[in-house]
């Protein structure tokens, strides 16, 4: 699937779920959940995150394969384990997504376009693109742009790209600016990031979000989300997508 189609399918889906037309829905293609549990329904939406400071090859190893039982749309590791997560999940509907100059992506722009190229050799099929967090600071607003646009431009319809928008760094205005480069760098989805700050997943910020860039953009969150009933409250505020790393305890999930 290329950016073009989903950007026209997360369109569609956003429009009817905010009209209230059906229930939340993933815009991950594939609904297969190959375990049975209670919550497995939601597996397609979760992003299975495994990006701790702490996490090993054979913690990733493992994760994967909980990926592949219960059928989550993607796991998130490290540039670094990508081809090694690639091998896990071989043969599944299960994706791998990697994070491009997380955290700040202060690095080169060449740097950066350098990990894409091999994130997307290696076998990623969806990134998370770091916004350059010191130059949004900064109040170089045209460097931010033009290094979004040249990292989906580099990404290309390879892959599927999420723009990181780290939440809890900016001002309010700030938050406004952010969201406006990436609405026009017309990237198919935002990641609203709490990584940097600790800031729990809320409902209320994926209603600000979804005011201010409109149906067009797919929403990813992630920040705390350790239960279904979280899933299902920001699936209702207009969220897609949630990284977790509580997945399987979430699909699990008995009460």
């Amino acid at each position: 699937m290329t950016n073009e189609q989903l950007t026209k399918l997360v369109s569609e889906q956003i429009q009817r779920q905010l009209a209230g037309k059906l229930s939340p829905v993933t815009c991950h293609l594939s609904t297969e959940n190959p375990v049975a549990a209670p919550f497995a329904y939601l597996a397609p939406t979760i992003e299975h995150s495994l990006l701790n400071p702490d996490i090993t090859r054979e913690k990733v190893i493992a994760g994967c394969g909980d990926a592949v039982k219960y059928g989550f749309a993607n796991v998130c590791v490290t540039p670094w384990l990508v081809v090694d997560a690639v091998q896990r999940v071989s043969g599944s509907s299960v994706l791998i997504s990697a994070p491009v100059g997380f955290p700040h992506a202060a690095a080169s722009l060449a740097a950066k376009s350098a990990e894409i190229r091999y994130c997307v050799q290696s076998g990623a099929r969806e990134l998370d693109l770091s916004l350059n967090i010191v130059a949004a600071r900064s109040g170089q607003w045209d460097v931010v742009y033009r290094e979004l646009c040249e990292m989906l431009n580099v990404a290309g319809d390879r892959v599927v790209c999420k723009a990181i928008y780290e939440q809890g760094l900016y001002s309010d205005e700030e938050k406004k600016r952010v969201l406006d480069v990436i609405e026009r760098s017309r990237a198919p989805y935002l990641k609203i990031s709490n990584a940097l700050t600790g800031k729990k997943a809320e409902a209320e910020d994926v209603r600000f979000v979804r005011a201010q860039i409109g149906t067009r953009i797919g929403i990813k969150i992630d920040g705390g989300i350790a239960t279904p009933q979280k899933i299902l409250e920001l699936q209702a505020a207009g969220a897609q997508r949630f990284g977790c790393s509580a997945s399987v305890a979430i699909v699990t999930y008995g009460g």
